[in-house]
């Protein structure tokens, strides 16, 4: 998105601690394992989003406005309602549009740097033999150590302590319909609605007007220091909230505390990491990062095409995702979004009609 190495690991800073506090205030003030974590999709959104007009200060301003919808989604109940309309197959067409070209960058990576990417798609290989579970951890491991061996001494020792870089908003219109409301709506559909989801099928109610507030003020807070949006969890919450975290249901909150106590042990590490990602040869990490959204991938393509009468839909915004086109300075994540919404009825019609 045009980030500096600090300003990108000042943004992995900031939605480590937002999310750990959020966490934090929830669990102890209703002892329920309620899990927050950042938007995966949304940060692949980002990825392919790329540069929008105004640098790096207007995403910022984007993260502001999608922020600022997440709070409204709290304190307005309608607003909540008209993002539960949508049907969830387009959204996840559009996730998983937006997904395709980083899963694509594991092949591309073998092609151009095999040296590199060779041993992270080997070892990712080698763990779905041995425990499946383990794949992505192990490839993302060999990824850094890759990196360590071919450019760690291009990193200074300044470059390895997390801080804080403020950024001033600035706001453009292009960014906010590209990037600020995809990166609301998937965030919403992608991780709230099914973080709910996976909290009840637990037996856990959550709050929802008061989670939809904490998140939405956490993100707000970051955004002027890159973070760009914390929500409900989905696979962790299902960790926190299930059988993993304790036969006592009422005691499983501890788990949520500890989770949070080690994201703020992990925000120590941002300064390294993100410096270590900045000095990676090849495609090395866009191709872990690619084998780590495959999973996700996968699941967006499932859901977006298990309901039979909105398939053609789907995949049209699913397409048109996947383009990457820019039409009016504009995303093609939203344009998917418009395209699949004016279609799904048209296409219902005339499949009517037929019949």
């Amino acid at each position: 998105m045009g980030a500096t190495p600090a300003q990108a690991a000042s943004g992995l800073l900031t939605v480590f601690v937002s999310q750990a506090l959020g966490m934090l205030w929830l669990a102890l003030r209703y002892r329920t394992p309620i899990t927050l974590a950042w938007s995966t999709p949304g940060a692949a959104l980002l990825l392919s989003t790329g540069a929008v007009t105004g640098g790096w200060a207007a995403a910022v301003g984007a993260f502001v406005v999608s922020g600022v919808l997440i709070l409204l989604t709290g304190l307005v109940p309608a607003l909540g309602d008209l993002i539960a309309r949508i049907p969830p197959s387009l959204a996840r067409a559009m996730l998983a549009g937006v997904l395709l070209p980083i899963c694509l960058e594991p092949v591309i990576g073998l092609a151009d740097s095999p040296k590199y990417v060779g041993p992270v798609v080997l070892a990712w290989l080698v763990m779905h033999l041995i425990s499946r579970r383990w794949a992505v951890p192990v490839a993302l491991a060999v990824a850094l150590l890759v990196v360590v061996v071919s450019a760690g001494s291009s990193v200074s020792a300044g470059d390895l302590v997390p801080s804080l870089t403020w950024t001033t908003p600035h706001w453009t219109a292009q960014a906010v319909v590209s990037l600020a409301i995809p990166l609301y709506i998937v965030t919403m559909a992608s991780q709230n609605v099914p973080g709910l989801a996976i909290m009840k099928s637990f037996g856990y109610d959550v709050p929802w007007r008061e989670t939809m507030t904490v998140t939405g003020v956490g993100t707000l807070a970051g955004a002027p220091f890159g973070g760009h949006a914390i929500n409900l969890a989905a696979i962790t919450a299902a960790m926190n909230a299930g059988p993993m975290a304790g036969p006592d249901r009422d005691r499983r909150w501890i788990a949520t505390v500890s989770s949070a106590a080690t994201y703020l042990v992990l925000a120590l590490a941002c300064g390294a990491l993100t410096a270590l990602v900045a000095a990676a040869p090849g495609d090395v990490m866009q191709a872990a990062a690619g084998l780590a959204l495959l999973g996700t991938l996968a699941a967006s393509l499932a859901g977006a095409l298990a309901d039979e009468h909105g398939r053609e839909a789907a995949v049209i915004c699913f397409v048109i995702a996947a383009s990457g086109v820019t039409i009016l300075g504009v995303g093609a994540a939203f344009w998917a979004l418009v395209a699949g919404l004016l279609l799904r009825p048209l296409i219902a019609i005339g499949t009517i009609r037929r019949r």
